[in-house]
């Protein structure tokens, strides 16, 4: 393509739907406009993952109200949704669940969450959950009863599901068991960057075959390990989902996180990685201490538009291009929620 019949990046990152399906740094408010400068149309905040449900109710009840108080976010709870805030100029809000605590010990609270607007729900967060083991378990057992009950009850109550963080074998049980499509909401390729958080090309086939999608992650640890990759690195993992699962079965789940370069002191993030640590969440092998930088061009969620330009520059086509940036997972929402 010569350059001068290039598409103009600036107008397709405007004209695109953008979807982010794994942000964590929109835990903190303030942050939230680092989003909208970026681009972005709806992202997916990390409401809550291994909390109890009394102290996740608390955290529910924060977000709901913060969207009632702001004029500049909309709560999405149907694909249709996602369009009204791009049409309005305004922030779609995925509400997203990174582990099963908040069900506790009945698959009952699926409804009850769903109907207060959890959308995406991930099933193990690293560790052994009461539905199945997380990547970093030593045994995967796979899926356990009660997860296959909440795989189910997931898809009857139309919420995705996210086996992100999760270990090889529970994530192909749980392929298998769910009625509905499910995603990988924030992961990398395994052949490219050998890392426990990482999917096998196995299983990039099997969640396309279901129709679902890989999110590529920024997270350094994930990319290459180096200090901060390029965004070559990352956009060799899209290019690699793409080729393995197909062009359809590959999204953004870039995992910016509060604690990262530029956003956070260094002192405070050493703190909050000793946290993460302590509490279990994290294992130091897999999770190397700070300073966290994302790919050069988009440290932060305000130059997202340079992963659309090099998508291009890449040679990627605007339309694939469109739909590595939002488009496939509008497809994944309308198959699940409907609207």
């Amino acid at each position: 393509m010569s350059p001068a019949a290039a598409p103009d990046a600036q107008a397709l990152h405007r004209a695109m739907t953008i979807i982010d399906c794994a942000c964590p740094l929109a835990a903190r408010p303030e942050h939230l406009g680092l989003y909208v400068e970026g681009g972005f149309s709806t992202i997916a905040p990390t409401v809550g993952s291994t909390q109890s449900a009394r102290d996740t109710m608390r955290a529910l009840g924060a977000w709901l109200a913060a969207v009632r108080q702001r004029d500049d976010v909309v709560l999405v709870r149907t694909a249709a949704d996602i369009a009204t805030a791009k049409a309005l100029g305004k922030l779609g809000l995925i509400l997203h669940f990174q582990g099963t605590e908040p069900f506790e010990d009945s698959v009952d609270l699926v409804d009850a969450w769903a109907a207060m607007g959890i959308r995406m729900v991930q099933i193990a967060y690293n560790a052994r959950s009461r539905a199945g083991d997380g990547c970093e378990e030593p045994n995967d057992a796979g899926l356990s009863r009660f997860g296959r009950d909440l795989v189910k009850r997931l898809a009857d109550c139309r919420v995705v599901l996210d086996l992100s963080h999760t270990g090889y074998r529970t994530v192909m049980e749980a392929i298998d068991a769910s009625p509905r499509t499910p995603v990988i909401s924030h992961a990398n390729a395994h052949a490219l960057r050998q890392h426990p958080r990482n999917v096998r090309d196995d299983q990039i086939k099997a969640i396309a075959r279901r129709g679902g999608l890989v999110g590529v992650v920024g997270y350094p640890a994930f990319v290459t390990g180096g200090q901060q990759p390029t965004l070559d690195q990352l956009i060799d993992h899209i290019a690699h989902i793409a080729a393995v699962g197909g062009i359809d079965h590959v999204g953004l789940g870039i995992d910016y996180f509060w604690a990262q370069e530029p956003l956070m002191p260094l002192a405070e993030a050493q703190a909050t990685y000793r946290q993460f640590v302590a509490q279990g969440s994290w294992d130091t092998a897999n999770y190397p201490p700070p300073p966290w930088r994302y790919p050069t061009g988009i440290e932060t969620p305000a130059s997202l538009v340079n992963l659309t330009r090099r998508l291009l520059e890449r040679g990627f086509s605007a339309e694939n291009t469109a739909k590595v940036m939002g488009g496939n997972w509008l497809r994944v929402f309308r198959e699940v929620w409907g609207g």
